[in-house]
């Protein structure tokens, strides 16, 4: 007979989330995957067969429980014209908040597309994914707050302000007043379409 399990699976992978996030795969130790859970190896082997598998626990929670509900506002039947500045807006005061988690690690998704394990094709296609999600929100928002311009234009700008917002992510690690700018400029570009 198996051992029941004791501890809350989600609670887990938030606190192994934190740990992927903050240091990234590989630098993600064991040791430090027990002491931010609270499991042993075992218990941790067990529950998700490996690290790799407690990783991609962590990368579904996030985008779950961070990614989507941020950009719901934007995925909604009915977005609202403004729903894209609010997103923008609410990314920079996320980052702008010095010695916040957001501020010190970005986007565990663009911060994994920089690292060796991004050359494993599922990841490969999570990170591609979650882009595509990205753009096609950054889209719909476009298209409710920019119903005039003619859709090469508006899908144009939803190219540039997507590459705006993940090289803010990319930057705020490394040059935090850079990856503010970055989010200023989609939301001057976004202005000067009005």
């Amino acid at each position: 007979m198996g051992r029941m399990q004791t501890f809350d699976t989600a609670e887990v992978v938030r606190a192994a989330r934190a740990v992927f996030w903050e240091h990234g795969y590989e630098d993600a130790s064991i040791p430090a995957l027990e002491a931010a859970t609270g499991l042993r190896r075992s218990s941790i082997y067990h529950a998700f067969g490996s690290k790799r598998g407690l990783f991609d626990a962590a990368v579904e929670s996030y985008l779950d429980e961070v990614v989507r509900p941020r950009l719901r506002p934007l995925t909604a039947e009915r977005v609202e014209p403004g729903a894209i500045l609010d997103y923008l807006r609410g990314l920079h005061s996320a980052l702008e908040r010095a010695g916040s988690f957001a501020s010190e690690n970005g986007c565990l998704l663009i911060n994994t597309a920089g690292a060796p394990i991004a050359h494993d094709e599922t990841v490969r296609e999570t990170v591609a994914d979650y882009r595509a999600e990205l753009h096609r929100a950054i889209t719909a928002g476009l298209r409710a707050h920019l119903p005039g311009p003619p859709t090469d234009r508006r899908n144009r700008l939803a190219d540039t302000c997507t590459g705006l917002v993940v090289s803010a992510f990319a930057l705020t690690r490394v040059d935090n007043p850079s990856a503010l700018n970055s989010l200023d400029t989609a939301l001057n570009l976004i202005t000067a379409a009005e």
